[in-house]
């Protein structure tokens, strides 16, 4: 096989959302948004609504498709984005639940939707998505009037327990949502691990649940296999890849396997990232191209047909720290030409 193989756990999806909402004392959702993290919206969200999940979370109206395609009618499927222009026949015909952001949605719905459930998005201080402190005390008694079925709002610095955010934008939340009787949500991964006083009424994990942090007790969900394309013999001084970026000191096999920054392996991991044979240590040498990486297996002493990027020996989580980046980031982006063998629930 010419393209690397991505193996997907959802039995691991699963059991992180049971580990996650084991800690609370609420209802627990999932968020299933840019694809379930880039691991196939449609499988992950079978599995979790097998395993008892009735409420989804999405970015925008289009991503739902898949999830009302796949679940039937019955669980709820909110949009954060919340009711954009041209989104309306979408929410009407799939039974959407958009989070209003501000006035402007919270009229456009009312009017061309007025019987239509909805939910309510507040900004506690991130200052991106949601009705500010004055705008919400404004239409509130009239957007309670009509029953929303969620009051919620988004935690900035929930992945840093200690950050002074994360109790100004409780107090800030409580503010504006003490004494409603709508239930409310403020926490997602990180705001879970915050404790039981951000908890509410609902739970969002997103990350959590494809085991990334800041959920470091999380199951591993996915591994990552790339194969070897050929292996060559390269002598002290010669160089390997674009613009001769790395030469090499010693006599030195290098394993060119197939993957690269289409395959959503990023350029800035050339000459940083590493790939394992067993729990021997590869290094990637030379620059990341389109579809193809150059991998130092001289320490390897038989000849490898595929290299691990991501598994037992290193973590997402690992390889983003390398590209200076998030978990979030390397699982999104990982591209559409893997084999992908996905098992479990």
């Amino acid at each position: 096989m010419s393209t690397g193989r991505l193996i997907i756990d959802l039995d691991a999806v699963v059991a992180n959302w049971r580990a996650l909402d084991g800690m609370t004392n609420c209802k627990t959702a999932a968020v299933v948004k840019a694809d379930g993290y880039g691991l196939g919206s449609e499988n992950v969200a079978k599995a979790l609504f097998k395993a008892g999940v009735r409420q989804f979370f999405v970015a925008v109206a289009e991503e739902a498709i898949a999830v009302r395609d796949a679940l039937g009618p019955k669980p709820e499927i909110c949009v954060f984005s919340g009711h954009m222009k041209g989104d309306t026949d979408l929410i009407r015909e799939l039974g959407l639940t958009p989070m209003l952001n501000s006035v402007e949605q919270l009229t456009q719905h009312l009017e061309v939707l007025p019987d239509h459930p909805f939910g309510i998005q507040l900004d506690t201080g991130m200052n991106r998505l949601g009705l500010e402190m004055q705008e919400w005390a404004a239409v509130a008694e009239l957007a309670l009037a009509q029953r929303p079925r969620l009051v919620m709002s988004h935690l900035a610095c929930a992945d840093e327990p200690d950050h002074p955010m994360n109790p100004y934008q409780l107090d800030q939340f409580k503010k504006m949502t003490d004494g409603i009787t709508v239930p409310r949500s403020l926490a997602a991964t990180g705001g879970i691990l915050l404790g039981p006083e951000y908890h509410f009424d609902l739970t969002r994990p997103g990350i959590g649940l494809y085991g990334g942090l800041p959920f470091e007790d999380a199951t591993p969900v996915v591994e990552l296999d790339l194969p070897v394309v050929q292996i060559r013999d390269v002598a002290e001084g010669e160089v390997v890849g674009y613009g001769n970026a790395w030469q090499a000191t010693r006599p030195s096999r290098i394993a060119t396997v197939s993957g690269g920054y289409a395959d959503g392996i990023t350029r800035i991991l050339s000459d940083r990232a590493t790939l394992y044979h067993g729990d021997i240590p590869c290094p990637l040498v030379g620059r990341v191209s389109m579809d193809l990486l150059t991998i130092d297996v001289t320490d390897v002493p038989d000849t490898p047909s595929k290299l691990t990027l991501i598994g037992p020996q290193q973590t997402v989580d690992d390889l983003a720290q390398a590209g200076k980046t998030i978990g979030y980031e390397i699982l999104t982006q990982l591209g559409k030409r893997y084999h992908r063998k996905t098992f479990g629930k």
